[in-house]
């Protein structure tokens, strides 16, 4: 079931609001979690990290470890770290950091407290957000609707397979490639073989979902020499299943669709600006009128849309 989001502005601007908006309107789509992928005005140096503890009691004993770790590896908090205050068990909290002298060793070295603080995000823009509950909920609990940037992604999830956990909705991080995130509406039949491929060559994955293989598969292409449009295109063939999934960087957002084309997407593009959805209803939300609506319903198609690059 599930529902995808797409957004990119002509300007820096309220992306969060927009976004909220695209996953309200498609809460009947799936409301056991929701999340977001912001991209904030990129920092010239330094990192955003997005990260979920499991034990709001521990939260002085998780930070204080993180930070050790982060020393070890020539880094420090730049700012103090901000943390939610809700009631619930488990929390959200914001730092931001200096440069590791190398972000893949200090990401895997960080994954051995995830069962206590999982990162969930490491950009110099992006800043991915989820937790239980619809659009709402999660906006209100985590002040989405205040966030300002250029493009970002949106999920809504009815958990089919794996964990209803808020660690394991959507969006997820391509660790440990900086500020690369991925939204998915679809199954990967072939998802264990490829996860098995990839951890042999040093890969981790903290979660059972198979949308969180996507994001890493597709970093993995690209690291090894291809584009982003040819790693797209190469995802058709090469992933077994069926799946419509939007990859963002900071350059813009990417996506593809399986060669049966079951899981849809609709878009719009006017004025320097982008918006894409899984139902045109949504889109509505963003553009109530006049804008004409684009529905890529065919097998085996890929797209990228650039910052920058939208005609208007």
């Amino acid at each position: 079931m599930c529902g995808i989001a797409g957004r990119i502005l002509g300007k820096v601007g309220d992306v969060g609001t927009d976004l909220v908006e695209l996953m309200d309107a498609q809460a009947h789509r799936g409301s056991d979690s929701t999340g977001f992928a912001i991209y904030g005005i990129p920092r010239e140096t330094g990192y955003v990290v997005r990260a979920m503890g499991f034990d709001r009691a521990a939260l002085g004993k998780d930070l204080e470890d993180f930070q050790y770790i982060l020393k070890e590896h020539g880094a420090d908090f730049i700012e103090n770290p901000r943390w939610d205050n809700s009631g619930s068990k488990h929390y959200s909290v914001r730092m931001v950091i200096t440069d590791p002298r190398d972000v893949a060793r200090w990401t895997h070295e960080t994954d051995t407290i995830s069962h206590r603080l999982e990162v969930q995000s490491l950009g110099r823009s992006l800043e991915i957000i989820k937790d239980d509950g619809d659009a709402r909920e999660v906006s209100e609990k985590h002040g989405v609707r205040g966030m300002i940037g250029t493009h970002g992604l949106g999920h809504a999830r009815l958990a089919t397979e794996s964990a209803v956990r808020p660690n394991a909705s959507h969006p997820f991080w391509a660790r440990p490639f900086p500020d690369v995130a991925i939204v998915h509406n679809g199954q990967i039949t072939d998802y264990y073989n490829w996860r098995q491929r990839l951890e042999r060559q040093g890969y981790r994955f903290l979660t059972q979902n198979d949308s969180e293989l996507i994001a890493v598969w597709v970093s993995d292409q690209m690291k090894q020499g291809m584009t982003r449009q040819e790693a797209l295109t190469h995802s058709i063939g090469q992933i077994d299943g069926v799946f419509t999934y939007m990859i963002a960087d900071l350059n813009g957002i990417g996506f593809a669709k399986d060669r049966f084309a079951i899981k849809p997407l609709a878009t719009i593009q006017q004025d320097g600006a982008f918006c894409a959805a899984t139902e045109e209803q949504a889109l509505r939300r963003v553009y109530p009128q006049g804008a004409k609506i684009i529905n890529y319903d065919g097998p085996a198609k890929t797209g990228i849309w650039g910052i920058g690059e939208l005609a208007a």
